[in-house]
This record gives C-alpha cells, sequence and structure tokens, in this order.
C-alpha cells in the first residue's frame, strides 16, 4: 500500500503548519482507529515489536536479562542495562520494576530465566505489554538489540485505537511517512485494511490531523 505515503506526508506537514513552535523535539504519533472490532475478545487485540525502517533520533531503550555467556555478549552489545541471576533479586518489590517499566521500553530475557521474571515482574511488566521476549538460541545479541532499538511496540488493548510513535519531528516527512506506512501494513496485517476506520497524526503537543486514506 505504497499509495499511502503521500497522504500521510501531506498530512504531516499540514501538521506541522498548525503546530505551535516548541523548545524540544517533539515526537510523531500515528493513531489508528478501528471499526467493528471487537477488543473485549482476546484474540483480537494486538501487542507485537515493529522494527521501524528508519530510526528515531531518541532511540528506544533496551534491557537484557541474562544468564550465561549472554550477559557478555549484552553488555559488549551495548545493551542500556543488563541484569543477570543474581541481580534478580533487586527487583523484587513493586516500586523497583515500575521504575524498570518507566525507564526501558524493550525488555529481552535469556529463556531459562523467563518462569523468575513471571513470578516477579510479570504482574508489573504483563499490563504495560513489556514482558521480555525471548533470547533465541545462538541470536547474534547486538544484531537483536539494534533491532529493538529501532522498534515499536504496537498494542491494542480495551479501546479500538492504536497510538505509535513513527518519528520525531526533526525527521525528513518522507521517512516519517514510511514508519508510519510499516505501522499501519503490521496492524493491516492483523485486522485488514477495512477495518482500518481513521488514520491520524500529530506532534506531541499538537491537534491531530486527518490522513487522507478514503481514496486510496
Amino acid at each position: 500500500m505504497s499509495s499511502y505515503v503521500r497522504p500521510i506526508e501531506e498530512a504531516y506537514r499540514d501538521v506541522k503548519r498548525r503546530a505551535k513552535k516548541r523548545r524540544f523535539n517533539q515526537s510523531v504519533d500515528l493513531i489508528i482507529k478501528l471499526r467493528d472490532v471487537d477488543v473485549k475478545k482476546p484474540e483480537n487485540r494486538i501487542n507485537v515489536t515493529v522494527p521501524l525502517p528508519n530510526p528515531l533520533s531518541k532511540q528506544a531503550k533496551v534491557c537484557v536479562i541474562a544468564s550465561g555467556a549472554t550477559i557478555t555478549a549484552a553488555r559488549d552489545a551495548g545493551a542500556d542495562l543488563v541484569i543477570t541471576r543474581d541481580d534478580l533479586g533487586k527487583y523484587s518489590d513493586k516500586k523497583s520494576v515500575r521504575r524498570l517499566a518507566q525507564q526501558y521500553d524493550f525488555f529481552l530475557a535469556s529463556p531459562d530465566l523467563m518462569v523468575q521474571i513471571g513470578r516477579t515482574m510479570g504482574p508489573i511488566l504483563g499490563p504495560r505489554g513489556k514482558m521480555p521476549d525471548v533470547i533465541p538460541p545462538n541470536a547474534d545479541t547486538k544484531v537483536l538489540i539494534d533491532r529493538y532499538r529501532r522498534s515499536v511496540r504496537v498494542r491494542l488493548r480495551d479501546q479500538p485505537q492504536i497510538m505509535v510513535k513513527v518519528g520525531m519531528e526533526d525527521m525528513d516527512p518522507s521517512k516519517i511517512a514510511e514508519n508510519a506506512l510499516t505501522v499501519l501494513e503490521e496492524v493491516a496485517r492483523k485486522y485488514g485494511w477495512d477495518k482500518i476506520k481513521e488514520v491520524e497524526l500529530k506532534l506531541t503537543m499538537s491537534p491531530p490531523v486527518k490522513v487522507n486514506i478514503a481514496a486510496q
């Protein structure tokens, strides 16, 4: 659906024209409103990680909960935080886990630690859609972390609406459009294009502008 790129670019330029100048680099948010999707059914929800073709100037922060050789691999790969099996005891209270959830966008974990993580961190990370993804055996940890750093979380819970960061204000409109299209395609893969009722773009502190998808 590359025909969506131009309407997305036009909508973003409209956002920029209407927005007040701020003293910080605002994020660009894509809002997708769905029709005829019963969000009460678990199978109709989505919670996936989507790598963007154009990385954001403010990259996602990745925390790795690791054991064995993965500890060194994660540190060498430049993970934002590496938590070892021995460190897990420091995160047994809700306050410390909430702090982690606020500070880090994505969590990765060694398979053998998932049961312990689920027991101690799951009640906090789970509802936030931040339960760790398992690091596959023999995975290149650096490639994996780099992938997550340029990714966003696409999540639908109790409302038929998804909002995802697809760019920063200082990015080229064409790159923002490519990122937005990548997210749209992922949502359409789950629900179908006919379920996408409305698409909007906005800056952090600006009103949303509709993307003209009707003619596409």
